[in-house]
């Protein structure tokens, strides 16, 4: 199973010339590349895909996901997907 999880920017830099940043995912912070998302900024919310941002999305939209995600975790109705990295 495929999982875009989404995670709040928190720091975007530059490493061997390509644009990657740092994420928190509620607590559970990923290096992810930002090449795709040119416009992106810190604190805008992304949808992370094995290691790299492949949209932007608002952060009501991203906040419900995370507790969805969460909810799931705590019924053990699947993967803790937080940790997924």
């Amino acid at each position: 199973m495929c999982l875009g999880v989404p995670g709040k920017i928190i720091e975007l830099y530059e490493k061997e010339g390509i644009r990657m940043g740092n994420v928190d995912f509620g607590g559970v912070f990923r290096e992810a590349c930002f090449e795709t998302l040119p416009t992106a900024v810190i604190g805008q919310y992304a949808i992370i895909h094995v290691g790299f941002a492949i949209s932007l999305l608002d952060e009501n939209d991203a906040l419900e996901t995370l507790e969805l995600l969460r909810e799931m975790d705590a019924a053990g109705k699947g993967q803790n997907f937080l940790e997924l990295g």
